[in-house]
């Protein structure tokens, strides 16, 4: 059995060993590349500052880049008695190289190695995230042009209000998008920062060259102070939640118009029969379960930030293990909302909608408002105007004119989606990801492997 990297001449008890190593075997897989990656970047700095021998650091490097694919296929294995990711890849080297495995470590402590990991892992996860809001985003701004000019009815306090439309409606979910990206773009710049150098906590009287390794990892900046860098443990993974819970949100709320609009009740829009599911005793069902699924997912991804408070809040500074468990629930959440989002976006891409909705005269009083500003617009004062109006239905003697000519920003017709379109680029050029890829390409691809 695997010695622990901590363990000396006392093994721990097994029941204990079991209940503090808990999911973290399962947990660093998701870690396993990304451990790998900073510990290619941390040799190199030791290399610099003659930690390690240019052969050694030849050695080591091949090692870990072999060990790097192998993660990225999916091929890693945390063996049976190995604690962690960390562990695993040392004892690989060890194996490989004999002592030579052993000096990675040198300047470094777990505490800071997973720092950089889960930074390094969450960075590549917000990348591929904003790649899944684009692809929906793209496909309700093209769905709020291709039936910009079918009507609905709007509702406030679920009563029929005022005139709405198919292109508001989509385009007003892009646009919420816009606003999700922008929150995640911040969360982004509080992670893409460099922990690595900080050990466990206050540093190292070894010579460390923290600048090196924020660059050879594409980070923006270091963590500076080695007592912060710390202390971001559950703050970054914090932030990130709040991100994501701002995106389940809107996917959540589009989930429950989705399934509202698609009753029989509403009967706004279809989804393909392939989408639905049946009754197993009604024969006559297509239930909406992907919206209803995403709802409750989204709703779960909602709570992250308060599961993540709640474990971190009260904790002082320096590490505890505590913030082991925030990783049981923030590392899974990344792949549970693209999983959403793939899903809304194949939805919302074949959607069919009802282009004659506003015939049915149920919905004449919809007009109201627009009969009250024709007639201010003629010359009534707005609140002889309204009472005109009101006083008309509650006789029954009100007629729709359902002509509609709303012109102003943002409205039916004049949806601002090329400006939304343009805010969401904007937004999209901000996360520089060039860097990241220039840097990590250089590390993997380094004259010395």
């Amino acid at each position: 059995m695997a010695q622990k990297l901590w363990e000396k001449n006392i093994q721990v008890d097994k029941e204990v060993e079991a209940f503090t190593v808990g999911k973290d075997r399962e947990m660093d897989l998701y870690l396993a590349k990304y451990d790998v990656l900073g510990s290619m970047a941390h040799i190199t700095m030791l290399e610099s500052i003659g930690l390690l021998t240019q052969t050694e650091l030849h050695m080591l490097q091949k090692e870990l880049k072999r060990i790097y694919y192998t993660a990225d296929q999916g091929d890693f294995v945390i063996e049976e008695g190995v604690e962690d990711v960390h562990s695993q890849v040392e004892l690989l080297l060890t194996r490989q190289l004999g002592d030579i495995g052993k000096k990675i470590h040198s300047g470094r402590s777990r505490n800071d190695q997973v720092l950089v990991d889960l930074k390094l892992f969450t960075r590549a996860e917000i990348r591929s995230l904003t790649e899944s809001i684009k692809d929906l985003f793209d496909v309700l701004l093209h769905q709020s042009e291709r039936y910009k000019k079918i009507l609905l009815p709007g509702y406030t306090h679920l009563q029929v209000a005022m005139p709405s439309s198919f292109g508001l409606w989509f385009g007003a979910y892009a646009e919420s998008l816009v606003d999700d990206m922008q929150l995640l773009q911040a969360a982004y710049k509080v992670c893409n920062r460099n922990p690595l150098g900080s050990a466990a906590g206050y540093g190292s009287s070894f010579p460390l060259n923290r600048q090196m390794t924020t660059d050879l990892l594409g980070f923006d900046s270091m963590n500076y102070n080695v007592v912060y860098a710390q202390m971001g443990r559950g703050k970054m993974e914090r932030t990130v939640a709040f991100a994501l819970a701002g995106i389940a949100a809107t996917l959540s709320k589009l989930a429950f118009d989705a399934c509202l609009f698609n009753s029989q009740n509403f009967g706004f829009i279809k989804l393909p029969d392939q989408f639905t599911t049946g009754s197993s005793i009604m024969p006559h069902k297509k239930n909406p379960d992907v919206f209803e699924l995403t709802r409750a997912k989204c709703n779960k991804i909602q709570a992250l930030p308060q599961q993540i408070i709640l474990i971190s809040n009260n904790l002082p500074s320096g590490y505890f293990r505590d913030l082991q468990i925030i990783k049981e629930v923030f590392l899974p959440a990344f792949g549970e909302l693209k999983d959403c989002l793939r899903m809304v976006t194949h939805m919302i891409e074949k959607v069919k909608v009802n282009e004659k909705i506003l015939e049915d005269d149920k919905y004449a009083l919809l007009f109201s408002v627009e009969e009250v500003n024709r007639r201010v617009l003629k010359g009534v004062p707005f609140r002889d105007a309204y009472k005109q109006v009101g006083l008309e239905i509650e006789a029954g003697k009100f007629v729709p004119d359902k002509t509609i000519k709303h012109t102003h920003e943002g409205s039916i017709g004049n949806l601002c989606n090329e400006a939304i379109s343009a805010l969401m680029q904007n937004i999209m050029d901000g996360f520089s990801f060039d860097k990241i890829d220039q840097a990590e390409e250089k590390l993997l691809q380094n004259e010395n492997n």
